[in-house]
Formats: structure tokens, C-alpha cells, sequence
């Protein structure tokens, strides 16, 4: 039998949650260890990488206001969201070259959001071929370069741009 070691992933299984919304922590503390996933701080949103991607460069596009849905946001507040997520495009589209994304909202907690109270986007870079056997036969993602190398590379990309 082959084993597919990923030691990292215990301080998410074994580790102890930290109090309050993610996305708010790292808005508000800019030193909180989740902020190194941070790649840009545009005005009025975040965008950071998550922490267990679904493919390289899976990116999370935040609006800075905590509200549960885009239905909440002002008008100002949804052109800020929306010229966040644009730009997050066009700097994955040109650094990691993907043949497309899948871009969605999770809104509440039946629809899959993680963390329901702070709505956001999920950008996923996508590749003709980047599904293979691993999901399917022993549900697990490979992912092909390490988040902090993915988040160097992003925040160039954005500093350029």
C-alpha cells in the first residue's frame, strides 16, 4: 500500500479554533498568522488564498464588511467586492495561466458555507485534466505547490498589476 503523508494537515484536524470570524481577524490584525495567505488589501475587500485549496491559487475574495449575504452589501460596498473579484481574475489568469475558474458564493449555511456569517467568493482556478483518480478513489486533492510559494507569487502578481 502507498501513503500519501500531509502532516500539515493535523493543526487543522487536531488544532484548537480560534475565536471569531476568520476573515474579521485578519482584516482587523494584519499579524494574525492567518494573514501570511493574504495576497492583496484592496479598498473595501480581502483577497487571501484558502487554506485547503481546492486546486493551486484557490482564492477567497471578502468584502471588509461582515454581513451574512451580497444582498446586505450597499452598492458602494458590491462595486469594491465585484472590482476585487475582476482584478483576482485577470492576476490569476496572467500568474498561473488556468484554462478557466469556477467563481461562486456559498450564501448560509445550507448552501456550504464554512464560515456562513461573512459572506465571500471562491475563485478556483481551473485546467483541462486537472481531475484524476486521487478524488475519486480515495478522496483526496493533490495540490502542487506549497501555499506560501502560491501567496509570494500572487502578491508580486497583484503589486504589478
Amino acid at each position: 500500500m502507498k501513503r500519501l503523508w500531509a502532516p500539515w494537515r493535523m493543526e487543522y484536524i487536531g488544532g484548537e479554533q480560534k475565536p471569531g470570524c476568520l476573515f474579521c481577524r485578519v482584516i482587523e490584525h494584519p499579524d494574525d498568522p492567518d494573514a501570511e495567505l493574504v495576497v492583496w488589501r484592496p479598498e473595501g475587500a480581502l483577497v487571501m488564498l484558502n487554506k485547503f485549496p481546492y486546486n493551486p491559487g484557490h482564492a477567497l475574495v471578502v468584502p471588509v464588511a461582515h454581513v451574512p449575504g451580497l444582498e446586505t452589501l450597499d452598492d458602494g460596498q458590491t462595486t469594491l467586492l465585484m472590482r476585487a473579484l475582476r482584478r483576482t481574475i485577470d492576476v490569476l489568469r496572467s500568474t498561473l495561466n488556468p484554462e478557466g475558474f469556477n467563481v461562486g458564493a456559498n450564501v448560509g449555511r445550507a448552501a456550504g458555507a464554512g464560515i456562513p456569517d461573512h459572506v465571500h467568493f471562491h475563485v478556483v482556478p481551473r485546467w483541462n485534466g486537472d481531475t484524476n483518480f486521487m478524488p475519486v478513489i480515495d478522496e483526496v486533492k493533490v495540490v502542487n505547490e506549497a501555499l506560501t510559494q502560491t501567496a509570494a507569487k500572487l502578491r508580486e502578481a497583484f503589486a504589478r498589476s
